[in-house]
């Protein structure tokens, strides 16, 4: 991994956590020094996120196990946060670390203890919240569609057994601002219609809504093609937050599904590195250009695009980073009350050689291919809808796939 004397971040939009809040909105004026809680806080968009939060004036807690990451990661998210808010003139905020598997209740409840404020609040006083946690954002699934098919309980038992304990625990401290790491996956078939993915596509109960013509639309609740273990545990957790949030108003669950993540931080410091053999593209292209690998196998080259190879929506970690901080402040807004969807994407398509000839221009190599049979469940094309999250979180995307691979290459090298 490649490191420079000048580590530069880009710009945050500062949080507007504390501007125009309103009755609908999480009242935080009775926490000093409120923090988010990020599980999974040290993974490849975990760690992004974290840095995005601590850019952004936020105090975070970190919880994450170290399966799937390493602990020096967070040594390089804080040194580029100290960059950063020192070239802005500003005092780094605080940074918990607590190495603990987030299925382990005691253990978080012990946590989230040393957060809790509600002794020092009088007792007369109706306040909506009794911790210093004014928010969580849960990265902590097991991701892997290949391994999922061979282990399916380890999935259920993390991605869906696991959240609802650790809802119960937030429920005991009244933290109920809860940003959940969701994925395109949850479209299933409807991602093949060769059309952009809108939220509307999936609900979990009855929705109305106006199409592109402004006529009135009906959703209805319900997904079929989720191929994989990975994918209905994503659809499961969904489906368990917005009953949660149904059942209770005083919640404010947003699920953010992310398109296909791509790209590392620009100093070259943040990327990829998971302890598991990576199946995404990317990181595969890379082991082909570390020499880890002869070739890269290319799946399905006779769907129906510019070039035969499947179409997917690329975007940038960093980007992605930046629309839970978006996230976060729409609940603070009061802008999301109860439960709401958003697709993170770009709403651009690219096939997977373009995605290799940008990798190759990157690091100015050729990448050898071999062109073999589809993968079972995989699907032509999958590319967001992005409106929703431009109108109502303001935000979004900003870098290119040229971008993306400048990026892993200087990770890379």
């Amino acid at each position: 991994n490649s490191s420079s004397e000048s580590i530069g971040t880009p710009d945050t939009q500062r949080s507007v956590l504390f501007d125009d809040l309103t009755e609908d909105s999480f009242d935080l004026t009775v926490v000093e020094n409120p923090y988010i809680l990020v599980v999974g806080g040290l993974g490849y968009i975990g760690s992004h996120t974290t840095l995005e939060l601590l850019k952004a004036s936020y105090n975070v807690v970190v919880i994450d196990d170290l399966s799937n990451s390493f602990s020096a990661v967070l040594d390089r998210v804080i040194l580029l946060a100290s960059e950063y808010c020192k070239s802005d003139n500003k005092p780094l905020p605080s940074v918990d670390f607590h190495e603990v598997d987030y299925k382990d209740s005691s253990a978080i409840r012990a946590i989230l203890s040393k957060y809790d404020i509600s002794e020092s609040i009088s007792k007369n006083s109706v306040a909506p919240r009794s911790s210093r946690i004014a928010g969580v954002i849960h990265f902590a699934a097991f991701k892997s569609v290949e391994e999922s098919i061979e282990k399916p309980l380890p999935y259920y038992r993390n991605n869906v057994c696991g959240l609802v304990d650790f809802l119960d625990v937030l429920q005991e401290f009244g933290i109920k601002n809860f940003v959940f790491s969701s994925s395109a996956t949850v479209y299933g078939s409807k991602a093949n219609s060769g059309v952009p993915l809108s939220e509307e596509h999936m609900v979990h109960h009855p929705e109305s809504y106006f199409d592109s013509r402004g006529d009135v639309q009906f959703a209805e609740p319900g997904v079929s093609g989720i191929t994989s273990p990975y994918g209905r545990t994503k659809y499961m957790c969904e489906a368990i937050l917005a009953d949660l949030a149904h059942s209770d108003p005083s919640w404010s669950i947003t699920l953010l599904r992310y398109f296909n993540p791509v790209g590392c931080h620009e100093s070259g410091l943040l990327g990829e590195h998971p302890r598991q053999r990576p199946t995404n593209l990317v990181p595969v292209v890379i082991r082909v250009l570390t020499g880890q690998l002869s070739e890269l196998n290319v799946y399905g080259t006779d769907y129906d695009t510019a070039d035969g190879t499947a179409v997917r929506d690329f975007i940038h970690v960093q980007d992605l980073a930046c629309g839970h901080i978006a996230a976060l402040d729409a609940a603070a807004r009061g802008t999301i009350k109860g439960f709401r969807a958003y697709n993170l994407g770009t709403g651009r398509g690219h096939t997977v050689r373009e995605v290799v000839m940008s990798l190759e221009k990157a690091s100015n190599q050729g990448i050898p291919a071999r062109e073999v049979g589809r993968r079972k469940g995989d699907v032509g094309f999958c590319v967001a809808a992005v409106d929703r999250a431009e109108t109502e979180l303001n935000w979004k995307a900003e870098k290119t796939l040229e971008d993306c691979a400048r990026d892993v290459w200087r990770y890379t090298e």
